[in-house]
């Protein structure tokens, strides 16, 4: 008698299919990195839908990442694999225009532009913050794999989620001043604001 796969692992089965651990990422696989978002999202305490947004959000490519696993055309095939709330989240995520989006991302009708399409939205306060807990949860993990990234980035995105702090939750917030603090001086002094 096979036990039934849950949704977690038939989404990493199909990660699999589509070749997600062959793709190179900070930290090894792009397979291996979404794992990690996942338990990230978990470890906060995040919704079984969130976490396997997290698992799944490089589905569709990021306007940080812009290689696809799965055209568009082919949404339906994720969210029977993940549900169709995971799956938004998802879409959300890859389809966010950063550049436009994350200046007002914090403000209740913040516009967002979606990279996909060029159409604008205004995101409920639930998906806001979903994306900005999938947004820190993401960049934490590359920050903490890729010093060179952490250096290069880490002062911006602690700009950034300071800035989205009434989105995140507690978790996601003391993680972000945590992992994206600057580094102590070499000369033993408290870092230059």
């Amino acid at each position: 008698m096979s036990v039934p796969l849950t949704a977690t692992s038939q989404a990493i089965a199909l990660l699999g299919e589509l070749g997600a651990q062959t793709l190179d990422h900070p930290g090894g696989t792009l397979l291996a990195h979404l794992c990690r978002v996942r338990k990230q999202l978990a470890s906060w305490g995040a919704r079984p839908a969130l976490q396997l947004a997290g698992l799944c959000h490089a589905f569709y490519g990021t306007d940080g990442f812009p290689v696809p696993l799965l055209p568009l055309d082919r949404r339906a095939e994720l969210a029977a694999v993940i549900g169709s709330e995971a799956e938004a989240t998802v879409y959300l995520y890859a389809g966010c225009d950063r550049r436009f989006s994350y200046p007002t991302l914090q403000e209740p009708d913040a516009a967002f532009r979606d990279r996909f399409t060029g159409r604008t939205v205004v995101p409920d306060l639930g998906q806001r913050r979903d994306f900005a807990e999938l947004s820190a949860a993401n960049e934490l993990d590359i920050a903490r794999v890729d010093p060179a990234f952490r250096a290069a980035s880490g002062a911006a995105l602690l700009t950034l989620f300071t800035r989205l702090r009434p989105l995140l939750s507690e978790p996601a917030w003391q993680d972000c001043r945590t992992v994206l603090a600057a580094p102590p001086r070499s000369d033993g002094a408290a870092p230059r604001p």
